[in-house]
């Protein structure tokens, strides 16, 4: 420590001295070549592709869970819509048959079997 209670490295930034009379190396920035700067684009360009393609994995994942879900939605209502056309198709049997017909033509419509005098034979 020096008497004014600064590091010897600092005496120079406090006593105001040229850097040289410091004895500290003058700070340079090395120029970067055209060959680096070649390698930094293709290195930024490559992460970039590689971001790219890791989002259009992602993406195509995505896409295949949400076809998934939509394929097993769609299947769920088949399955629904099969058997409610079955029990239609009962409903329409039992609805259609001969005896269920008779059966509502004599008690809703009152009607009977014809008398042998109510036939007309048309030739």
């Amino acid at each position: 420590m020096s008497a004014i209670g600064a590091p010897p490295s600092w005496m120079g930034h406090v006593t105001g001295a040229p850097r040289a009379a410091r004895g500290g190396i003058a700070a340079v920035r090395r120029r970067i070549t055209p060959a680096e700067r070649r390698l930094a684009r293709q290195a930024g360009l490559t992460v970039l592709v590689a971001l790219g393609v890791a989002l259009g994995v992602v993406w195509i994942r995505l896409q295949l869970v949400h076809r998934g879900y939509e394929i097993s939605t769609a299947r769920q209502v088949e399955r629904r819509l099969e058997q409610e056309q079955r029990e239609l198709r009962i409903e329409i049997a039992t609805l259609t048959s001969p005896r269920r017909l008779e059966e509502v033509a004599r008690t809703r419509l009152h009607m009977a079997p014809p008398a042998p005098g109510q036939i007309v034979n048309v030739p």
